[in-house]
């Protein structure tokens, strides 16, 4: 495998609601709590994406996004791959609700997301982006 096949493109929601919690999701069978979002298809854009994704896993579509950033990070279940994560801050309204291979939802305080099992993109880059803004 290269290192070009080792890396996996994905596009990730912040979405936090009016208290300034984050909701984080647990894919099933895997124990990471991470950002809604995954992985794009073969020439798709990232936002193209994020809003497939976010339809798909929470049952809505966002009514804004806002880039973030891109980031790397370890990929939390898929052992030797690292991911490279297009982040877009998200507001979406109505209920959100666990659907497609999401097994589990969660709003946290960034001190409470502290105390789960957390992927390396949400530990190491979101949550201490969330603390500076």
């Amino acid at each position: 495998m290269s290192a070009q096949d080792s890396i996996i493109r994905i596009a990730a929601a912040l979405i936090e609601d009016e208290e300034g919690r984050l909701l984080l999701v647990r894919k099933r069978n895997t124990d990471a709590f991470m950002q809604a979002g995954g992985k794009m298809e073969p020439g798709e854009a990232p936002e193209a994406a994020l809003v497939r994704e976010l339809q798909e896993e929470l049952g809505q579509f966002p009514d804004h996004l806002q880039p973030l950033g891109i980031f790397t990070a370890p990929a939390a279940n898929e052992p030797g791959h690292q991911i490279e994560a297009h982040v877009y801050r998200a507001c979406m309204t109505g209920e959100l609700q666990a659907a497609a291979e999401i097994e589990e939802l969660c709003w946290v305080t960034t001190e409470e997301a502290e105390l789960l099992p957390l992927a390396p993109l949400t530990r190491d880059h979101l949550l201490p982006l969330v603390a500076t803004v």
